[in-house]
């Protein structure tokens, strides 16, 4: 049987990096790892192909060629799904789909034919059993979590690698904390389980034996949900690493508690760990006890992310406005604390409902709910009736993001990083890392409105902080996508 794995396109955002990977002439940040992983779980004599959309278009040929379509998305991604779904219907083809968009609202896109949810370990097989004996169903589901130190290697062989930016690994799923917004908990389970260190070891030997070097993503829920294990793997880490004179970097999403842990941040330290996503919300106390994020409260989050800054690891940090007990100083108090902090990559989103979360099932409640959310809290969109009014949040709003993503603030954000960074992960100066920095000095040193900021930094780092430099170039470079994002944003929403 013929497969043809499709991974719809996201539409341009801050995390899509798409003017940022050009520098590096990468087409994307991140493969698709899921439906690579799909593949790794198909019979043998089944032939698969894989056809990344945001690396390059969905042809006919393509869809002709398959005996079954296999589509995996997120909720950003459902334009694109319900396009593929359409012109695979169009040359007959059925459709199997599955992913966090299809487990949280099943039916929400027309046409598909077959539904394999939850976790594929668990059913994927339930459907090939049915496949092979002709009695396929239309919807297959398991609350059963499956043991993940038996997942096989993911398929890398179908994707064009130097078409990335950053490879993935996947050590846990499951997060051990309930925020009222988050979906993780309905996906993938408050109990994180884990590989084995020998299987985390298997999969980066894989990717180094393939001729990766450069950056990978552990793409986990919660790096840290358990602790206790990370450390027991992280020692067989710095040991493969320093066996094979540090070919990898490494960047996860954690949680802030990280901070208070400092065996923890040595050991990630030494792994060579130098970016991590924290869910750091909002400073506003109040709310993050309304949504549960009881992690945060109490934390003097400043130092906690000027510690993680010390151990060699660049914060970024997601942030939300919009919550109940969210004041009219909060977009004030959101840049004060971004710009005090040196949080350069700042994501800043409007709260939004997804299905299945705590938040989701209270709105309906309180009869609030107006509509499904698009997948993208921060393209200045919200599904739900505020507590404040709704005009003064997207003000608000948009006064946060114009204001984090001008060109004066976002480099004032480098300068406050660079002060409280303490480079400590090991890197090769690349052919790609020379020709994005040549391309820097005209693109953003030349022709860009950054251009007094960016020579600034240039000369400032060289002299005062020049093992950072490479940190410098490629926050300048993420700060020009950033900065049109932005500016994209706001043409978009002429309301504002």
């Amino acid at each position: 049987m013929k497969i043809l794995l499709v991974y719809p396109k996201y539409p341009l955002t801050f995390w899509s990096f798409k003017y940022a990977v050009k520098f590096i002439s990468k087409k994307a940040s991140f493969p698709p790892l899921g439906l690579l992983t799909v593949a790794s779980l198909l019979p043998p004599e089944f032939e698969c192909r894989l056809v990344d959309m945001n690396v390059r278009r969905l042809r006919d040929e393509d869809i002709k060629w398959a005996d079954m379509v296999f589509i995996s998305a997120m909720e950003i991604q459902k334009e694109s799904v319900k396009e593929v779904a359409e012109r695979c219907h169009h040359f007959n083809k059925k459709i199997v789909a599955g992913g966090p968009l299809f487990t949280t609202q099943p039916y929400s896109i027309k046409g598909i034919d077959h539904l394999v949810l939850d976790e594929g370990e668990t059913t994927l097989p339930m459907f090939l059993d049915d496949l092979s004996k002709g009695t396929l169903k239309r919807l297959y589901t398991s609350k059963i979590r499956p043991d993940i130190s038996n997942m096989p290697l993911p398929k890398w062989s179908l994707i064009e690698r130097k078409k990335y930016a950053t490879m993935l690994l996947q050590y846990s799923r499951g997060c051990p904390f309930n925020c009222e917004f988050c979906d993780i908990a309905y996906l993938n389970g408050r109990i994180p389980r884990t590989k084995s260190p020998d299987q985390v070891i298997r999969e980066l030997q894989n990717l180094h034996d393939m001729g990766w070097r450069g950056s990978i993503f552990f793409v986990d829920d919660n790096f840290i949900g358990n602790i206790r294990e990370v450390k027991k793997m992280l020692p067989h880490l710095i040991e493969w690493q320093r066996e094979h004179n540090y070919p990898f970097s490494f960047l996860t999403e954690a949680s802030v508690n990280m901070a208070q842990d400092i065996e923890l941040l040595e050991l990630m330290s030494g792994a060579n760990f130098n970016k991590v996503f924290l869910g750091i919300e909002t400073p506003n106390m109040e709310s993050l006890k309304e949504c549960h994020k009881y992690q945060n409260v109490g934390m003097d989050m400043v130092a906690a992310v000027r510690t993680i800054q010390n151990y060699g690891m660049e914060v970024m940090g997601g942030f939300i406005v919009g919550f109940d007990s969210d004041k009219e100083n909060i977009f004030e108090n959101q840049i004060e604390f971004i710009q005090r902090t040196g949080i350069v990559t700042a994501m800043v989103g409007l709260l939004n409902a997804i299905p299945e979360t705590p938040l989701w099932e209270r709105l309906e409640r309180e009869g609030r709910l107006q509509g499904e959310a698009t997948g993208s809290n921060t393209d200045g969109t919200i599904n739900f009736i505020p507590k404040m009014d709704k005009e003064e949040l997207m003000i608000g709003y948009r006064k946060i993001i114009t204001t984090i993503y001008s060109y004066r603030e976002y480099y004032k954000r480098i300068d406050t990083f660079l002060r409280n960074y303490r480079p400590t992960y090991r890197s090769k100066l690349k052919i790609v890392d020379i020709k994005a920095f040549l391309r820097s000095l005209w693109k953003i040193g030349i022709l860009s409105g950054a251009r007094f900021h960016y020579w600034k930094l240039l000369v400032k780092t060289m002299l005062l902080r020049r093992k950072a430099l490479p940190q410098a170039i490629e926050m300048a470079i993420i700060g020009l996508h950033f900065h049109r994002v932005a500016r994209t944003l706001e043409k978009s929403n002429p309301s504002w």
